[in-house]
């Protein structure tokens, strides 16, 4: 299923900053969210997942603190910046012209060729 890796490959981002949208969550956390959310059609690994998180935060979408939880170990939390808010929503609009475009093609009505 490689076309599946690209498709993610590019989008990643995307559905980093669509789980962040709902509440800051640690990077495991946002990997089994977006596992959960797609049934677990896709799937990431926290290798891949990481170095986009810090992309992101590079560009000022989500900021990070750690957190530590009744004693336990501490862990980096992800939070969407305003920034982060809109640039999703940018996001979401194209990915929605976009799918629509593709479906209108996949099934849409040949036109009639001229004989």
């Amino acid at each position: 299923m490689n076309e599946s890796r690209e498709l993610i490959k590019g989008n990643t981002q995307t559905l980093v900053l669509a789980v962040l949208k709902d509440a800051p969550r640690h990077g495991y956390a946002i990997a089994r969210e977006i596992e959960r959310r797609s049934e677990n059609a896709l799937k990431f690994r926290e290798g891949t997942l990481y170095p986009v998180l810090h992309g992101l935060e590079r560009d000022g979408l989500v900021t990070s603190q750690w957190e530590t939880e009744g004693g336990g170990r501490a862990r980096k939390v992800y939070s969407l910046t305003e920034s982060g808010l809109a640039e999703f929503a940018r996001r979401a609009r194209t990915w929605k012209q976009f799918s629509d475009a593709i479906d209108l093609v996949i099934g849409g009505e040949p036109h009639a060729q001229p004989i």
